[in-house]
């Protein structure tokens, strides 16, 4: 397994998103994905206190939750990576100082563990100094309560801005950015911050990875999908999506593998990406993504798909 950055974290190439855990999947559901993913050599969890938040009758931290309590139940908490945010929930959706401390505080006894191996800061906060957040983050680190701290949803600027405080103050630094970036949605990434990530020695975990279920080629012109994301998902049938799909479908033909870990594949191969986000709600949907664990596409592979 691969060193998450500068850290000592060993990450599975596939990171398992856990937004799904007590919204589209109950506790049961969210039990067997997790139990097939760490069987099949998956070790790197992602969730936040906001997940999921939106789902009918929730309130956040459902997704910490069964987390928790499948780790306590399996007694496998010194086998996996587990990655949580903080800024999204209704209460907590800013940076401030008392606000990242006491979250913490929250995530930490919702997932029924005494560290946090990676801790996000889910959203940059503009109306709070960088200085105050960062500080918060660092006491938390040096309180034990987390291992590494991260970015996601970061301009270049802000980004650049935060790890130059961190640097100056010799807070601990951000090991890695989680930021959306998939095979059809790549000039937020690609450029400025791609190069921030790059020259700093950062890693990269992107969510969207399957551009909202659509990289897993059930989306096709014709065809109706019955599934909370078929929406959004649906946006990328376009020339450039049905062109995408028509490649990756030859490659998957041609590994004998599915559509959306070739997608994955794609993307674990471009530069500081460590492990791609993918969500599943069924054991059928983490069957299409597992494969990415020890898929490898040639160069000129990646190539052809870049250049669509």
């Amino acid at each position: 397994m691969p060193i998450l950055s500068t850290t000592d974290l060993n990450v599975s190439r596939l990171c398992l998103g856990g937004n799904v855990f007590g919204w589209t999947a109950d506790e049961d559901q969210s039990f067997a994905v997790l139990d097939a993913y760490v069987a099949a050599g998956g070790n790197f969890l992602d969730t936040a206190d906001v997940y999921s938040a939106w789902g009918e009758g929730n309130s956040g931290g459902e997704s910490e939750t069964i987390i928790g309590r499948w780790l306590a139940r399996r007694g496998t908490r010194d086998d996996v990576v587990v990655a949580t945010k903080v800024g999204m929930l209704a209460g907590f959706n800013n940076q401030k100082r008392d606000t990242v401390l006491t979250a913490a505080e929250r995530s930490l006894k919702r997932l029924g563990v005494d560290h946090i191996d990676l801790y996000y800061n889910h959203l940059d906060d503009a109306d709070t100094p960088l200085e105050e957040t960062l500080a918060a983050y660092d006491q938390l680190v040096r309180d034990g309560k987390v291992r590494y701290i991260a970015a996601s949803n970061f301009s270049a600027e802000r980004l650049a801005k935060a790890l130059e405080i961190q640097e100056r103050e010799g807070f601990a630094k951000f090991v890695a950015l989680q930021p959306e970036y998939n095979l059809v949605s790549r000039a937020e990434f690609e450029g400025d911050l791609q190069k921030v990530v790059q020259d700093n020695g950062l890693a990269t975990v992107p969510y969207w990875s399957l551009a909202k279920g659509f990289l897993t080629g059930k989306y096709r012109p014709g065809v109706e999908v019955r599934s909370a994301r078929a929406g959004a998902a649906s946006k990328y049938l376009d020339e450039h999506g049905l062109q995408v799909l028509e490649v990756l479908d030859e490659l998957a033909e041609t590994y004998e593998t599915t559509v959306a870990s070739v997608a994955l594949a794609w993307l674990a191969q471009q530069p500081t990406v460590a492990a791609p986000i993918a969500s599943a709600r069924t054991l059928e949907q983490l069957s299409d993504l597992v494969p990415l664990l020890n898929l490898e596409l040639t160069q000129a592979e990646v190539d052809r798909l870049s250049a669509i």
